[in-house]
């Protein structure tokens, strides 16, 4: 917890010290996750990098918290921008890798399941320096749940 603590305020430094731009060629994100069907929060980070108009590649990795055992994910998303206004909206599809440990004090075998997922988004700018993400998804492995993610995100 004081690792994702520290991430969280890591990223929120570096936006702030970050020249930034309403659409820029990169955004560092600090996000959180809630999945709808097991009700599992997690915290996260990724980084968005637009390689041509309208397209960006986003790699995060989320640290979930279930009730027993351990549990991360990692997605690498493609995002297609549909808007480019003041709210910039997405739609993506991607890779994600899940691993879990369903052992109470982390003993045993971790299991890791790989998969799709697809979902929608928004990019909304607040200030100059930091905005609002917000993004539902569906992913294809096991647990095969649906999840919002929402975050701030702090253009370079």
């Amino acid at each position: 917890m004081k690792k994702t603590i520290l991430l969280f305020f890591a990223c929120f430094i570096i936006g702030s010290v970050a020249s930034a731009q309403t659409q820029g060629d990169s955004r560092i994100h600090a996000l959180a996750s809630y999945g709808l069907r097991y009700k599992y929060f997690g915290v996260g980070a990724g980084v968005e990098y637009f390689f041509v108009d309208n397209f960006a590649i986003m790699p995060s990795y989320t640290r979930i918290f279930p009730n027993v055992g351990k549990s991360s994910n990692f997605s690498a998303d493609l995002r297609y921008y549909i808007s480019v206004g003041s709210s910039q909206l997405y739609f993506m599809a991607g890779y994600s890798q899940n691993w879990e440990n369903t052992n109470p004090d982390g003993a045993g075998k971790n299991r890791s399941v790989s998969g799709a997922n697809v979902g929608i988004g928004a990019y909304i700018p607040m200030t100059d320096w930091i905005g609002l993400s917000t993004e539902f998804k569906v992913q294809s492995q096991n647990p095969q749940e649906a999840g919002f993610r929402f975050g701030v995100a702090f253009p370079l």
